[in-house]
C-alpha cells in the first residue's frame, strides 16, 4: 500500500508510462478520473516524480501587500457603499493601481459584500443607444420620514443615456409642481430634451381621469404637462399601467437615493432637506457608473458634446 499521495499516484501512472496498460483501461479500475491520470502522466514526463507532489490550494499572498491601501478600500466601502468596480475607478483616478478582483477579495474577506438574488434570464435584452436628452424619465419619490410632521415629495428627472439627474423637493405632489419641475429640468439640463417618460399618475396625465370627463371624445381635455410639452416641442411618453420597470432608470436611481442618502441623513426642516438634496444631486452626477464604463454622468455628457455636434430638435 502507498504511504504518501505521491506514491499512490506513481503506482497508477507507471504502468501507463511503461505501456503495460492503456489509460482507457486503467480508468475502469482507478478511483481517480481519467483527466487526473492524464494530468499526472504529463507532470511526470515533464518533471519526474517530484512533479507528482500535491500542491497547496491555498491562495498565494503578496509579500509586498500595502496595508494602508487595503484599509483605504475598506474605508471607502463603509463610507460610500461603492461596489468593487467603482472603488477601482475611483482609486485609479487618484493614481492608485489596484485590480477590481483584488478589491472584491478584500471586501469578501472582511464580510462587506451582500448576497444578491440571482434570476435566470432566458433571453437577451437589446438596448438602443440613445443620445443625451433623447429620453428623460421623470418620477416622484416619497421622502421616507415626515419632517416637522409633514410629508414631502422628491421629483426626479434621469437621462436614460447618460444617467444625468436633477432632483427637487416639493411640499405637494401636484400637476402644477410637475410642470414647474419639468421647466426647471429643461433650463438646467446640459443638453436639449427631446422626450420625457412618466407613469400614469394624475400629476402627469389625464388619460385615466380627464379623458372620460371630456365633452368631446375626439378632443379630450389635455393635462397641463401635455400642454407644456406641446409648447416646447417635447414628446411625452407614458409607461403601461402597472409596469414600473419600464421606468427602470429612474426607479433604480431612487434605490440609490434611499440607500445612500435618506438612510444616512436626518433633516431638521424643509430648507435643510432642499440643501442636502442639492449636494447629493451634485455628488451623484460626479459619481462613476457601471453602465457608463466608469464615467460619471457629467463626463459622459461633456465627452458626447465634444465628439458629436449638438442635434436640432425638429
Amino acid at each position: 500500500m502507498a504511504k504518501t499521495i505521491k506514491e499512490d499516484r506513481l503506482r497508477w501512472i507507471l504502468p501507463i508510462i511503461n505501456k503495460e496498460v492503456k489509460l482507457i483501461d486503467a480508468v475502469k479500475l482507478c478511483p481517480y478520473s481519467g483527466r487526473s491520470l492524464e494530468r499526472w502522466v504529463t507532470d511526470y514526463r515533464m518533471g519526474g516524480e517530484e512533479a507528482l507532489e500535491p500542491k497547496s490550494t491555498r491562495p498565494k499572498t503578496n509579500p509586498n501587500e500595502t496595508l494602508w491601501l487595503k484599509e483605504k478600500v475598506i474605508a471607502i466601502r463603509k463610507e460610500t457603499g461603492k461596489c468593487a468596480l467603482k472603488i477601482h475607478w475611483n482609486l485609479k483616478k487618484k493614481g492608485f493601481a489596484i485590480d477590481e478582483r483584488t478589491i472584491s477579495k478584500i471586501l469578501k474577506t472582511k464580510g462587506l459584500v451582500r448576497k444578491y438574488r440571482t434570476r435566470k434570464i432566458n433571453h437577451e435584452y437589446v438596448r438602443a443607444k440613445l443620445k443625451p436628452g433623447e429620453l428623460v424619465e421623470i418620477d416622484v419619490k416619497y421622502v421616507p420620514e415626515d419632517i416637522e410632521n409633514k410629508q414631502y415629495f422628491q421629483y426626479t428627472a434621469t437621462d436614460v443615456a447618460g444617467r444625468w439627474r436633477y432632483l427637487k423637493a416639493y411640499d405637494e405632489q401636484s400637476s402644477f409642481n410637475s410642470v414647474r419641475f419639468a421647466s426647471e429640468v429643461k433650463d438646467r439640463a446640459p443638453f436639449e430634451i427631446r422626450a420625457i417618460k412618466t407613469d400614469n399618475h394624475s400629476t402627469f396625465t389625464n388619460r385615466y381621469i380627464g379623458y372620460s370627463k371630456s365633452s368631446d371624445p375626439l378632443r379630450p381635455r389635455l393635462h397641463s404637462l401635455d400642454l407644456w410639452c406641446q409648447q416646447n416641442q417635447i414628446i411625452h411618453y407614458l409607461i403601461d399601467p402597472g409596469k414600473p420597470q419600464q421606468n427602470g432608470t429612474v426607479e433604480r436611481s431612487h434605490r440609490s437615493d434611499q440607500e445612500s442618502f435618506y438612510d444616512r441623513n436626518t433633516f431638521k426642516n424643509f430648507e435643510h432637506l432642499q440643501y442636502r438634496l442639492r449636494l447629493w444631486n451634485m455628488y451623484y452626477n460626479d459619481l462613476e457608473h457601471c453602465g457608463l464604463n466608469g464615467k460619471t454622468p457629467n463626463e459622459f455628457v461633456r465627452d458626447y458634446q465634444l465628439i458629436k455636434p449638438p442635434y436640432v430638435c425638429a
